[in-house]
């Protein structure tokens, strides 16, 4: 059997490192490209330890062509990780998101179907469940429906629930399957639409095995705590570990699928396995809610409870208020079923989640930012 080589962009990321290590595990040989962004990396500029000296790393950025087409020369499989990701400041840089996402999957794209070198034989991309924006909740007088993104003037009033688009009325959130519409209510969101339509589309002209996985909110040991654009799961666990005050948004019960990053990894693998051979995408996640007020309180016990916690209200615009992942395709066509319930999984977050750079100035500065955008309100401002 010959080893399958496997470039993993952005492999020097959270889900990279985890993907690195298990591909590693299972034989294939893997090389990373990673352009070790300080806003996710700090001053780091290496691989994790345990990988270092067993992955080939190549630094460089996917919007650079030359040092990318090199990366893919004689790869077999591509697992595209690499992406920007920050979904409030994607709303005041859209260039920079449309580069990178949009631009760096057209480079992929362009070395496959231009080189008559390419060896590549799969694609594998990383998508979002911000491509669903709201996701699908039930009306008793409309049935399914999908909510518009939510206004300004709603949230100023503290009416934070989406509302029927036909009636106006209340609707109760239900699970987001892969036939829900998609309509992102970010920049972020609808450059990742277009990522995974590119490789789609491309894998189905090209008769060429290609998946997109719609991953919901993504956590575990090694996830950034320098970056403030990175998730409040590792942002309100830095603030609780220094026993600062913690914000919590809206009312608290805006709610979000937290998935632990091995269940990502395995359903990553199945795409990746010889005997997936076709054109598909899938919801990743843990198929259960987890309030943002329930993670708090989970996050300040843990850390001794030494955070005040604010309900302020505060609302940031393209912030959605639930969604959560139907898991019945991924179940039925590639026999995943995740294996972490989220009160496990936040545990082993938490016990890594002792050392870092102090991120509560860099997460103001970003709220900052979104407010001089017109992006960010305050309570009562």
């Amino acid at each position: 059997m010959n080893v399958k080589r496997v470039l993993v962009t952005g492999g020097a990321g959270f889900i990279g490192t985890h993907l690195s290590r298990r591909l590693l595990r299972e034989g294939y040989q893997v090389t990373v490209l990673d352009n070790f962004l300080p806003q996710v990396h700090g001053d780091c500029r290496e691989l994790a330890v345990d990988l270092r000296g067993k992955v080939e790393l190549r630094i460089g950025d996917v919007r650079d062509k030359a040092v990318f087409h090199e990366a893919l020369l004689d790869k077999d499989i591509v697992v595209h990780l690499a992406a920007e990701t920050g979904t409030g400041q994607s709303m005041y840089e859209p260039v920079r998101y449309e580069q990178v996402n949009i631009g760096g999957t057209a480079l992929l794209l362009d070395f496959i179907t231009n080189n008559p070198k390419s060896a590549i034989s799969k694609m594998v991309v990383a998508s979002s469940r911000s491509i669903y924006g709201e996701g699908k909740y039930r009306c008793d007088a409309h049935g399914d429906v999908y909510p518009d993104a939510r206004g300004v003037e709603e949230l100023k009033r503290g009416e934070f629930e989406p509302k029927c688009p036909v009636c106006g009325s209340a609707c109760s959130v239900m699970a987001t399957d892969e036939t829900s519409a998609i309509h992102p209510s970010s920049l972020y969101g609808i450059t990742k639409q277009v990522q995974e339509q590119m490789v789609l589309m491309y894998g189905q002209s090209l008769g060429m095995p290609a998946y997109a996985l719609r991953y919901q909110n993504v956590y575990g040991p090694g996830q950034s705590l320098n970056n403030p654009y990175t998730g409040i799961l590792a942002i309100f666990s830095n603030l609780a570990r220094h026993g600062k005050k913690i914000n919590v948004f809206e009312d608290g019960l805006e709610s979000r699928d937290f998935v632990y990053v091995e269940d990502v990894v395995e359903a990553t693998m199945r795409c990746i396995a010889p005997s997936s051979q076709g054109v598909d995408f899938f919801n990743v996640g843990s198929g259960v809610p987890t309030s943002v007020l329930e993670l708090t309180q989970e996050i300040n016990e843990f850390f001794g409870g030494k955070s005040a916690v604010e309900i302020s209200g505060d609302f940031r615009v393209g912030d959605i208020r639930h969604n959560f992942a139907d898991l019945t395709k991924i179940r039925r066509e590639l026999g995943f079923e995740p294996q972490w319930r989220f009160a496990d999984g936040v545990k082993e977050f938490l016990k890594s989640a002792t050392s870092g750079n102090e991120i509560s100035q860099s997460y103001t500065a970003s709220l900052d930012e979104m407010k001089k955008a017109g992006l960010y309100f305050e309570s009562g401002k």
